[in-house]
């Protein structure tokens, strides 16, 4: 069964069972500041499991392109990835638990053929504050006693750190109002891996990677009040389950790189190194997830670069070469055209965009090369100068660690260029900085326009009068790619090859202004995608979306799609002002400006 048949299977299944499917979002998210990248299937879905009505109705289902930073230093395994795709589906206030769980079965056991003696379930265990989740136990309870199996050796009961979702993670956390809820995990037991001795047979004690988590379904169910918590009106169902360790329990392959998605890329990788994957797993591991996770993200437009997304495609880019570069391999085009290959049979775009992914890449491996080049130049002079063959430079662990952060220098490629360094004060900078990533995610996983500060929301309504101000003076070739808005300042992206003229800049600033000045009243609409072509709403080109979609109205001045949130009257963005343009390259223009 291959990753195509494991995404249309799941998604057959559901849309049997009254669910509409719904598009991909982009891997970087649009309008949306308090993340870099789409990390999970439920992120561009928390407006509407917060209880805004979505276009499509109460019970979803889709695939969702994700990327996790905080996982790059974790890949070097058999089971961790950066890149991966995530199955969902939702209930927004219909289905629960009594219809969730036995569907779950259904689809691991029946659709997807996985046999039950392999699979372990864990469910809520339960605070002083919020209790054990009793229902969940029965309901899987009688599923398994339906199977002729022991429910006491199959459900483990865990606590909040694993099995309990919210925004703010455990429920001491959570401020008032915010809902969360216990969740609900499948595991599957490999054959063939034996144990560490610290490890128990069961999913929760085993951490050698002989128990894999499969599936995962969310039941938000509860909203923290000033005296504890209450149980919601609307409850919400949220399943993910990666495309990826489906695919490895499928096939019964703990290894998640030895799959028949992966295998081919690591032949590809032996191929150009002329090395064995059994010889140098941690090495093609990395190279396999690093590229292939660069390929997503420079698909979605990104340049490598010093901050935010590109900075993170730079590190992915230099770590996957280090490896590579260590294992003597110097071409990395039969890897990227199986990587592209092996993807484009579930992502069509990659072959659109082939070649400019391919170059984006390729461009980033010669300047780094230039970089370390430059570097090696240094050294040989300073051994010159000394008259000494084998001078070394002692440095202290914050510089070989700049150079790490700054430049993408491995900790190896520092020492080969000559350099030492106190290696156990390097290691303790390295977790403090992987323990400040996985804080700053977790405090920027709130996604779906999480950021509703009144300047925000005047900024999202101003890019919609700047973009159709935009097309207006420069023709309807122009379209949005990109933006970023805060409340200190509004990023718009566009697709133009020229800087614009003063003139052009004080003409845009005057016509926004000007509709601001005429109030005209903002309101959505929600629509099938055929009638909001028809009425020429503009949206992203290269965006993906569903049958029915929400088009906002400014006036009869701009009509887009778009999730919101808006003010009700253009007046209140009270004034705006560009204050700055740049040239982000390959054709693409950005403007700043401020509003209020």
């Amino acid at each position: 069964m291959s990753a195509r048949e494991i995404i249309d299977i799941y998604i057959s299944f559901f849309e049997k069972r009254g669910h509409k499917q719904i598009a991909n979002s982009p891997l970087v998210p649009e309008n949306d500041p308090t993340t870099l990248f789409t990390s999970s299937g439920m992120q561009p879905l928390i407006p509407y499991l917060l209880g805004e009505p979505h276009p499509s109705g109460k019970k979803l289902v889709n695939v969702q392109n994700c990327f996790r930073a905080v996982d790059i230093e974790e890949v070097g395994d058999s089971r961790h990835e950066t890149f991966f795709r995530m199955l969902g589906n939702w209930s927004l206030g219909d289905y629960f638990k009594n219809e969730e769980i036995p569907w779950l079965w259904e689809l691991l056991t029946k659709e997807f053929g996985l046999p039950k003696e392999k699979l372990y379930i864990t469910i809520f265990e339960g605070t002083e504050n919020v209790p054990y989740d009793q229902e969940a136990f029965a309901i899987w309870s009688e599923v398994l006693k339906n199977e002729r199996m022991n429910p006491d050796e199959r459900i483990f009961a865990v606590g909040v750190d694993k099995n309990w979702w919210s925004r703010s993670g455990v429920p001491d956390n959570m401020p008032v109002g915010e809902i969360g809820g216990p969740d609900s995990e499948v595991y599957f037991k490999f054959d063939g891996l034996e144990h560490k001795k610290e490890c128990k047979n069961n999913p929760v004690d085993c951490e050698c990677g002989k128990f894999l988590e499969i599936a995962n379904s969310v039941f938000m169910q509860y909203q923290k009040t000033e005296d504890g918590f209450k149980e919601l009106p609307q409850k919400n169902v949220d399943y993910g389950g990666g495309v990826e360790r489906l695919l490895a329990a499928v096939e019964n392959t703990p290894d998640v790189f030895q799959t028949s998605l992966f295998s081919p890329i690591i032949k590809a990788i032996e191929k150009e190194t002329g090395k064995n994957y059994n010889e140098n797993k941690k090495e093609m591991q990395i190279i396999a997830d690093h590229l292939t996770a660069s390929v997503f993200i420079a698909s979605n437009n990104v340049t490598p670069s010093k901050n935010q997304q590109g900075y993170i495609l730079r590190r992915l880019i230099r770590r996957a070469i280090d490896n590579f570069r260590e294992m003597k391999g110097a071409n990395l085009d039969g890897v990227l055209e199986k990587i592209i290959e092996e993807y484009s049979k579930t992502d069509a775009v990659l072959k659109e965009k082939y070649e400019e992914i391919k170059n984006i890449i390729l461009e980033e491996q010669q300047a780094y090369s230039k970089t370390i080049e430059k570097a090696e130049k240094i050294i040989t002079v300073q051994k010159t100068i000394s008259g000494k063959a084998n001078i070394v430079k002692e440095i202290s662990a914050e510089e070989a660690f700049k150079m790490y952060a700054t430049h993408g220098l491995s900790p190896t490629q520092v020492r080969s260029l000559g350099y030492v360094f106190n290696e156990q004060q390097f290691a303790d900078l390295m977790e403090k900085h992987k323990s400040l990533s996985r804080t700053a995610s977790s405090g920027m996983f709130k996604g779906g326009l999480a950021d509703t500060s009144e300047k925000t929301i005047m900024g999202h309504t101003a890019t919609h009068l700047l973009h159709k101000a935009l097309r207006d003076m420069l023709g309807e070739q122009l379209h949005q790619t990109g933006s970023n808005i805060t409340s200190e300042r509004v990023r718009f992206d566009f697709n133009f090859d020229r800087k614009l003229e003063d003139s052009e800049i004080a003409e845009l600033g005057k016509i926004v202004n000007g509709k601001i000045a005429e109030n005209l009243p903002v309101h959505y609409e929600i629509m099938p995608l055929v009638k909001a072509k028809e009425i020429g709403a503009i949206g992203l080109f290269d965006e993906k979306y569903q049958k029915n979609v929400k088009v906002y109205f400014v006036g009869d001045y701009s009509k887009e799609l778009c999730g919101g949130p808006h003010v009700d009257f253009t007046s209140k963005i009270k004034k705006f002002r560009i204050i700055k343009q740049e040239n982000i390259g390959h054709g693409q223009r950005r403007l700043y400006a401020v509003v209020g």
